[in-house]
């Protein structure tokens, strides 16, 4: 976000007391409206730096007492601006380094990416098309607001508390009489409705509190679930901000088994993880059967959880060690060890007598959490992951690039509110159980700005993504058709001289 207006970013993702937190650090107002530019770090090209003497003489005759910063200051005159130098080029004219459909004609585009990568069917992305759309999410906010969709209502909670006792009772029962499989898949069931719990804790939507949502974030996800609600966080909301950005989104970047966007073949370089996502041997043979591995990986999922728990949990650079939140890793670690002792030691070991028993309890209460990984890459794997350039507004990238699981509103519980993600990546802190009295909202401001509004079926999104992953896979086919034709014609070459 450096060198971007991050007004809207902030005001979606920081509760009140955080933003009014922020306002201790403050260092300058910004007057008239902000100029997105890309630094010199992200490739921005700028005029030199005019020199110290040039620099004072300025400032001395313009009766300046602090001179002007060369980087952000927003004042109009050229001597005080950076001069940028193909910034503002609208994104039609630029050349993606995603390769056009017409070189892949054997790879049917998916339609949820046809619609969401067309951006001649979106507002245009000058800033001043742009900031209509700003004005008008921000008004869509306050509606929403005032409507008092962002108080929590707990009376669904209780609904959802009687699901959770249910599960865990059948769990416990059917355990205690030696029906380890029904014991197993009761138990898979509770921690994929748990997760949603989570997910509301960790966007600060239950009870509002930072402390107290995290608490039960950790109390729910660790120590019941064996992930970690603190590693959730720091991944997940940087996804909210870089949404399918192959470079920046980590929950995109899935190498060497998927790969959304032809892009990846150039071993991108991951800004979360701070390394390059090698597009190697391994990663060719995955992404060539990737549409047909989906399922099979996803049923696995949960194991790399735990991975990556345990990762952030002991790397000294991710978990917080200071501020008013150190505690939270040490109570996650604690989380972390009695999970292993009831469901590792207590569950697994002394209450199933047998090690087949307890491989095939492993196996099946992990693999029945699957569909909560389908449903987070189900929004996002089949939609643009074209870069909207510097004026693209937050919300309309977070349209474009997401879209919603129709389905009867009994039906929730299941998809735990994730089937309405355009409206939860609008609005991040909103309530799972609002979401749906939201969506009507939603969808007349996006009729209001001319913003696509993308929805399927389950089992259409199901197709979707498969189609998106099989174009991929296609793509990297015929690139290695054309290598070793290249590569052929470069030998017979040789051979003639």
């Amino acid at each position: 976000m450096v060198g971007r207006d991050g007004t809207d970013e902030i005001t979606a993702l920081h509760s009140e007391e955080a933003r009014a937190y922020m306002q201790k650090y403050v260092i300058g107002r910004v007057h008239g409206r902000w100029k997105n530019f890309l630094p010199p770090i992200q490739g921005g090209i700028f005029r030199p730096l005019v020199s110290k003497d040039d620099d004072a003489k300025d400032f001395s005759s313009s009766g300046q007492s602090t001179p002007p910063s060369l980087v952000f200051d927003t004042e109009t005159g050229d001597e005080v601006r950076l001069r940028r130098i193909g910034n503002d080029t609208p994104i039609t004219q630029v050349s993606s380094s995603e390769p056009e459909p017409e070189q892949f004609k054997a790879a049917e585009a998916s339609l949820a990416h046809a619609i969401s990568s067309d951006l001649s069917k979106y507002p245009r992305l000058d800033q001043l098309s742009q900031a209509e759309v700003i004005s008008k999410y921000r008004l869509l906010d306050e509606k929403l607001q005032s409507e008092g969709l962002y108080q929590c209502p707990y009376s669904s909670y209780a609904v959802e508390f009687i699901r959770y006792f249910t599960l865990f009772v059948l769990f416990l029962g059917c355990l205690h009489y030696s029906y380890y499989t029904l014991s197993s898949l009761f138990l898979g069931l509770l921690w994929h409705l748990l997760s949603f719990l989570v997910h509301d804790a960790g966007h600060l939507s239950i009870t509002h509190g930072f402390h107290t949502d995290s608490c039960i974030g950790i109390f729910v996800a660790d120590f019941i679930g064996g992930l970690s609600v603190g590693w959730w966080k720091r991944n997940h909301n940087v996804h909210h901000i870089t949404t399918n950005s192959p470079e920046h989104d980590p929950d995109i970047q899935h190498m060497p088994f998927f790969a959304i966007s032809s892009r990846f073949f150039a071993s991108l370089r991951s800004t979360y993880y701070d390394r390059d996502m090698s597009f190697d041997t391994a990663s060719r043979w995955f992404i060539k059967h990737q549409h047909y591995l989906y399922y099979p990986i996803l049923l696995m999922g949960r194991f790399n959880l735990y991975r990556l728990a345990w990762t952030y949990l002991l790397d000294p650079k991710q978990a917080p060690r200071k501020g008013s939140a150190w505690w939270h890793r040490y109570l996650e670690m604690t989380g972390q060890v009695f999970f292993w002792y009831w469901y590792g030691y207590r569950t697994l070991y002394l209450s199933i007598p047998t090690w087949s028993s307890r491989i095939a309890f492993l196996f099946i209460s992990h693999m029945v959490t699957a569909p909560l990984h389908v449903q987070l890459t189900l929004s996002h794997f089949a939609m643009s992951t074209v870069d909207g350039g510097l004026h693209e507004s937050f919300a309309q990238k977070m349209v474009r690039t997401t879209m919603d699981v129709d389905c009867p509103p009994w039906l929730d519980f299941i998809h735990g509110g994730l089937n309405h993600q355009v409206v939860h990546h609008l609005f991040p802190r909103l309530p799972r159980h609002n979401l749906r009295r939201a969506q009507k909202y939603v969808k007349e401001f996006c009729a209001d700005v001319g913003i696509p509004y993308v929805m399927f079926t389950f089992t259409r999104g199901n197709k979707e993504v498969i189609s998106r992953l099989g174009e991929v896979a296609e793509q990297l086919r015929v690139m290695e058709e054309c290598r070793k034709i290249a590569a052929k014609d470069l030998l017979e070459g040789h051979h003639s001289h």
